[in-house]
């Protein structure tokens, strides 16, 4: 098939390097964006008279027929062509005559490519800040009903205080309303159209690119057409966001992976999201969780793919840049894959409540406030250190927790403990009386919810 570009060369271009070159296997995901981009600029053509309205129309009603038979299936995007924008052309003119070959007018592939990738990752963005935000309404329920549901809070994965499920879960809660937010940023910073760059210097027909940029939705048009057509920040933002993103699920799917072992017994994963063994009848594994865990690597892999590439590149456009595709698109593809199956596997997720209580009292969550108790005895700070951890190594070697001693026994190693210890020792005095914002109190934690109320609120208005 001619090709575009076809005028300069009286050789016709090997195969294996016309396959090596084309980019139509991966880039056919950008029709509905190249089509919306196209209509666009053939509206601007006609209203700065390098059109008629005759031929807008044609060219118009040629392009949503083309849109409408790909997106029915009529319509196949085959290897015939070399790209997305091969195809389009192509096809149009087929169907509308010499007025399809007045769709190219004022642009270069090199601008228009750059704004279907802009087009597509934008509505990729919009669409992973949904799964963000419904992710984000499940945590905040399992938040309003486990306010005071106990468990151990950790170090080094080491028993440390005790905290609750909702102050557990807030954690995460903070983490995806930053990638919310990170979202958002990058949409503002990369909301600018490269259409009219041409090539790399413009063009000399008089283009209104303010009237493009707000057919498509844009802030304005990008103010370098060097910088717009080798521009692929928005891409490394994106990618770096959806990067952080995984981590924060891997993160959240190894708790989930260690809370569901035997040893731990914290939670327990609807069978929905849980696979057997083919030959151990008891197993019930947390395949999602470590499926999450997983593939946070291929995102990882799409973030340092499009780094590499852009290291070397001198301006403007050079044809490294397709590589900015494939790996994109798979880590957009795995990103909104385990956003929705980890919003519903934590959504149907049943917590062992008994189980994590008594496995905050087992893990001396509470020597600390043992050790606060003394001080607010008048025992300085290191002594009380001292005499807690006498009571530690003493229930250790009697396999009981802090909360079983007698009172003689406490006394027996400092004569300050009286019988309100074991009121200062309880979880709900541990964890009720940390109230600072921030804290796992229950007052803190309704301030907490409370906040994360409005954000939900005022991003569903947004929405």
């Amino acid at each position: 098939m001619a090709q575009l570009w076809g005028g300069r060369f009286t050789k016709e271009t090997d195969q294996l390097v016309y396959n090596f070159n084309a980019s139509i296997s991966f880039d056919q995901k950008f029709y509905r964006q190249d089509i919306k981009g196209s209509m666009a600029h053939v509206t601007m053509l006609a209203s700065t008279g390098i059109l008629t309205e005759e031929e807008k129309d044609t060219i118009m009603q040629g392009l949503q027929s083309i849109l409408d038979d790909v997106e029915s299936g009529k319509l196949k995007i085959t290897s015939e062509y070399e790209d997305i924008h091969s195809f389009v052309e192509a096809v149009l003119t087929d169907r509308v005559g010499d007025a399809g070959k007045k769709l190219h007018t004022g642009r270069s592939r090199n601008d228009q490519v750059a704004l279907d990738m802009k087009l597509y990752v934008r509505d990729e963005l919009e669409e992973i800040e949904d799964l963000i935000l419904s992710l984000l309404k499940a945590l905040h329920k399992i938040m309003k009903e486990n306010i005071d549901t106990y468990m151990p809070g950790f170090t080094h994965l080491q028993k440390a205080q005790p905290v609750t499920v909702a102050h557990h879960v807030g954690a995460y809660m903070e983490m995806f309303k930053r990638d919310y937010d990170r979202l958002n940023d990058i949409y503002d910073r990369m909301n600018y159209c490269p259409l009219g760059a041409g090539a790399l210097a413009g063009t000399t027909y008089p283009l209104d690119r303010e009237q493009t940029a707000e057919l498509l939705g844009f802030y304005g048009p990008t103010l370098n057409s060097m910088d717009s057509v080798s521009d692929r920040d928005y891409v490394i933002e994106f990618l770096s966001a959806l990067s952080t993103i995984m981590m924060h699920l891997s993160r959240f799917s190894e708790e989930i992976i260690i809370w569901n072992s035997n040893e731990y017994q914290f939670v327990e994963i609807d069978d929905a999201y849980s696979t057997g063994s083919s030959i151990m009848p008891q197993k019930k594994n947390p395949d999602i969780a470590e499926l999450v865990r997983g593939k946070t690597s291929r995102v990882y892999a799409a973030l340092t793919n499009i780094l590499v590439a852009m290291k070397g590149i001198p301006l403007a456009y050079n044809k490294d840049m397709q590589e900015d595709k494939e790996l994109t698109f798979d880590a957009i593809d795995t990103v909104k894959g385990c956003l929705a199956l980890f919003t519903g596997m934590v959504s149907t997720m049943t917590f062992k409540k008994d189980r994590m209580e008594a496995s905050a009292k087992g893990g001396f969550t509470n020597a600390t406030d043992a050790a606060d108790y003394l001080v607010n005895h008048g025992v300085p700070f290191r002594d009380a250190h001292g005499i807690v951890g006498q009571l530690v190594l003493y229930c250790i070697d009697r396999n009981i927790a802090l909360d079983d001693m007698t009172l003689d026994e406490f006394k027996a190693i400092s004569p300050v403990f009286e019988n309100d210890i074991y009121d200062a020792i309880s979880l709900e005095t541990c964890v009720s009386k940390r109230n600072t914002i921030g804290a796992p109190g229950m007052e803190a934690m309704k301030k907490v919810i409370e906040i994360n109320e409005n954000f939900l609120n005022a991003v569903e208005i947004e929405e």
